[in-house]
């Protein structure tokens, strides 16, 4: 199904140690609206969605995991040097206290990621919708993230990530236009 080559699908770079921005970027690790919610959501409703429209929703929830990847190589990237003292002014204390240095699926709240971000109601215009309402609050996130740092290389990552999302809610727009005309047309048994 997948073919893992081992490289991000955009480069990471930051500039600076900056746990605080890490702490931000969570949001789109284990938040509601981020990488793995995306991923899950879509790769689940791909089983109750119409065959015209199936291969969409593998495509993007296989690419979400790729963002997952990135933004993942980001927080480590932006906590590598950072002291216990930094990530403890960053507000990521608790977090040091209990997981080290090692990423969990939380949001910036540090509040767990749970399965009930992931929404699926088996109607394939329901679940198009909510696709593209997530896409466009995952894209409102990373301009918000993108205006938070300083840091070119790191902006140049979340600008990629920011487009991708407005590409993905355009292909789900289209698929919900081909769902509405298969609904519209005659059948004949």
């Amino acid at each position: 199904m997948w073919v893992y080559e081992k490289k991000l699908q955009y480069p990471v770079r930051v500039s600076k140690c900056d746990p605080m921005m890490a702490k931000f970027l969570m949001e789109q690790y284990g938040g509601a609206d981020g990488e793995l919610a995306a991923a899950l959501r879509y790769l689940n409703q791909r089983y109750t969605i119409p065959d015209k429209v199936v291969g969409l929703l593998n495509d993007i929830g296989t690419e979400e995991f790729a963002h997952l990847e990135m933004i993942a190589t980001m927080v480590y990237k932006l906590t590598k040097d950072a002291s216990v003292e930094q990530l403890e002014a960053a507000g990521l204390g608790a977090h040091y206290a209990n997981h080290d240095r090692a990423l969990f699926y939380s949001n910036a709240a540090g509040v767990p990621w749970t399965a009930t971000y992931i929404q699926a109601k088996g109607d394939p215009l329901a679940d198009l919708y909510e696709d593209i309402a997530a896409e466009e609050k995952a894209r409102a996130t990373y301009q918000w993230l993108i205006d938070m740092t300083d840091d070119v290389d790191l902006q140049d990552s979340l600008k990629f990530l920011r487009e991708r999302e407005v590409v993905h809610a355009m292909r789900f727009k289209e698929a919900v236009e081909i769902i509405k005309a298969d609904q519209e047309t005659k059948k004949v048994f």
